[in-house]
């Protein structure tokens, strides 16, 4: 009887996964402002609670909060503009070293390797062909409907209208000491990898825009803004950005001796931020196997796209720490942070 129940159980088990992730991936509109939703509430909840010991109201504590993002998002924006006008006063200019350098390499690419290019139209212009205006307006349209949901929901977190610690109890946990365990882990490693990602990345993106400075290429604010949020997907942002630059440099940089030390500087800077300090600030604790790290990159990056990429690392640490609570799951928390392979 127990035999046929645990089969029965197995077989539940292997429908409702494909199931859940089904979900997740046609209900992606919810779930990707939710969740970021819920990362943005822990990493404000210290300062909800020193308002609130403060006594603060819980309604004015929320628009402090919400001011706070909001200048935020405003200093970025302007500094977006301020990239903006840099390129655009540029334009000409960059673009004219562009086609010369490209035409180049379009004629070495075709006498080397016989590749064939359409003669009727210039080397960038290729890749305007198409009208991609109603693809960018419905990216700007996904992009405002997400930050209004994410507001949204955030608000809801704050307010605890939506309760992290009630819903792992009610739900996962069901246990009020275990529950309160786990949520205060949950929140301060969390917070800790919030902190640390955005503090690396902000100094990635310094060094970045330095660097730019420093060997002469245009738009330093534009790259070191782009280094600095391409920073927040694990790993693959360092190699987007090293690579992205390194082609952009190549218009841009006329010794090929200069270019060279351009590309090892950049590097160096990802490697210094990336894998040496971001490591020690995170500490062992932390510690997530590469292997699980690219395969959730993988995973959530097929299920939401870019948001994915982003969130794939603090999902993880979510996981990790809700399978730890288990005995008969912690082997997979083990095996997400690399302990066996680290004791043998």
């Amino acid at each position: 009887m127990l035999e046929k129940r645990r089969t029965t159980n197995v077989l539940l088990l292997l429908i409702a996964i494909p199931l859940v992730f089904y979900l997740l991936k046609v209900l992606s509109f919810i779930f990707i402002p939710l969740v970021f939703s819920m990362f943005i509430a822990l990493l404000f909840l210290p300062l909800m609670r020193y308002l609130g010991r403060r006594n603060v109201p819980k309604v004015v504590s929320i628009l402090i909060v919400l001011f706070i993002v909001v200048s935020i998002v405003f200093i970025g924006v302007e500094l977006i503009q301020l990239s903006g006008k840099q390129i655009v006063a540029s334009e000409s200019k960059f673009f004219e070293k562009a086609e010369i350098k490209l035409a180049n390499l379009k004629t070495y690419l075709s006498e080397a390797f016989g590749i064939s290019f359409n003669e009727n139209t210039t080397v960038l212009g290729s890749f305007f062909q198409q009208d991609n205006l109603g693809t960018t307006l419905g990216f700007i349209r996904r992009f405002l409907t997400t930050l209004m949901m994410t507001i949204f929901f955030a608000v809801l977190w704050l307010g605890e209208s939506i309760n992290v610690h009630k819903l792992l109890n009610a739900t996962l946990l069901k246990q009020k000491h275990t529950s309160i365990k786990a949520f205060i882990k949950i929140e301060n490693d969390l917070i800790k990898f919030i902190k640390v990602k955005f503090m690396v990345s902000l100094l990635t993106g310094i060094g970045t825009g330095l660097m730019c400075l420093f060997f002469d290429v245009s738009f330093p604010i534009f790259w070191g803004l782009f280094a600095f949020v391409i920073n927040f997907v694990q790993m693959v942002g360092s190699f987007i950005s090293v690579i992205l630059l390194s082609i952009f440099a190549f218009v841009e940089i006329e010794a090929t001796s200069v270019l060279l030390f351009f590309m090892l500087a950049i590097t160096g800077v990802q490697v210094l931020f990336g894998a040496i300090l971001e490591p020690i600030f995170m500490g062992k604790s932390f510690s997530i196997n590469i292997i699980t790290v690219l395969v959730m990159l993988m995973f959530w990056g097929f299920l939401w796209g870019i948001p994915g990429l982003i969130m794939a690392i603090p999902i993880t640490v979510f996981l990790k720490i809700i399978l730890e609570q288990f005995e008969g799951t912690k082997v997979i928390a083990e095996l997400i942070s690399g302990k066996p392979a680290l004791e043998s």
